[in-house]
């Protein structure tokens, strides 16, 4: 089968930056380096203020930066942002454009985390210093003029898979209170035989080659029962967790892992919208440069404003 049509501005930016090697010819450290010096887009979105802080985590200091956009709310709903990155790449810095984004889409105070990256820290310091923010962040909520019980916890890729494992700590440890999931094309699998991986292996921005580098780089025991936090699709239940939206695009070989946890969630009864965006690949909400893009963080915004104005209780919150 081949990859789906891209949508035409997407296609025009593919054609402008040319043929990319793969990621294993250019090596770890050029592939950070080019995503590191990319600069930020034009117009992004103001904020009212951007903060810079260092909160204590189980290997050290975790470097949180703190995006409060202009808002009214005195106390706003809080999104703990994972980045993407294969767990091997990306920070606060390159993925500035989505966190900015997402603060303005949705009132909320988006809190992005500098976890340590692989291979120099070996799984499972992501998910542990990740679950650690997300706690820390609900613990000093009052401090950070937020609202903890408005917190989300939303990651894109590798950052995806992070978010899922914090909700599913968060449910089996009891807690901290996770109000909602934002799931964005989330690397929470490792079937390299998924029919997207199979028919999308030569897909622009992302190919097959690509996906095992850093699974090499970044794995351990892959597919172990244990690993359920770290790959959220080998949890054998996912009831009583918080309701999620799941974002997926057409063109990304991983497609298909986004979407098969978003069925699971659903038949777990767990409320779920799941929205697959035409034309586009994997990563494609990261800068937010293309028309689909910006549609896509619009409609999350939209979702997650309305979920915040309207809240209800779920799961064993629910029975109590």
């Amino acid at each position: 089968m081949p990859i789906p049509p891209l949508d035409p501005d997407v296609a025009e930016r593919i054609a402008r930056i040319g043929e990319i090697p793969p990621m294993r010819k250019r090596g770890l450290m050029a592939v950070r380096e080019g995503l590191e010096s990319m600069p930020l887009p034009d117009n992004l979105p103001q904020m009212a203020d951007i903060e810079e802080r260092a909160v204590p985590g189980p290997y050290g200091d975790i470097p949180l930066r703190i995006y409060r956009p202009r808002t009214d709310d005195k106390r706003p709903p809080v999104l703990v942002h994972l980045h993407g990155g294969g767990l091997v790449m990306g920070s606060n810095a390159s993925f500035e454009p989505l966190a900015r984004n997402l603060a303005a889409a949705t009132g909320a105070t988006v809190v992005g985390v500098d976890y340590r990256l692989a291979p120099e820290s070996a799984p499972p310091v992501q998910f542990d210093e990740s679950y650690a923010a997300t706690a820390w962040v609900c613990d000093r909520a009052e401090e950070l003029r937020v609202d903890a019980e408005r917190l989300a916890v939303v990651g894109d890729s590798a950052g995806g898979a992070l978010a899922a494992g914090v909700a599913l700590a968060a449910r089996d440890r009891g807690g901290p209170d996770i109000f909602c999931q934002v799931l964005l094309y989330p690397g929470l699998d490792r079937d390299m035989a998924a029919p997207s991986v199979l028919a999308m292996a030569d897909a622009p921005m992302l190919v097959v080659d690509d996906i095992h580098f850093m699974h090499t780089l970044a794995d351990t025991r892959v597919g172990a029962p244990e690993d359920a936090y770290r790959l959220p699709a080998y949890a054998a239940d996912l009831t009583g967790l918080p309701p999620a939206i799941v974002v997926t695009g057409e063109c990304d070989p991983i497609r298909d892992w986004g979407e098969r946890y978003a069925q699971r969630l659903r038949d777990a009864r767990v409320q779920t919208t799941h929205t697959r965006y035409p034309g586009v690949l994997h990563g494609f909400l990261m800068r937010g440069e293309s028309a689909r893009a910006a549609l896509a963080i619009a409609e999350t915004g939209a979702l997650l404003r309305a979920k915040f104005a309207h809240p209800l209780p779920f799961g064993p919150r629910a029975d109590a």
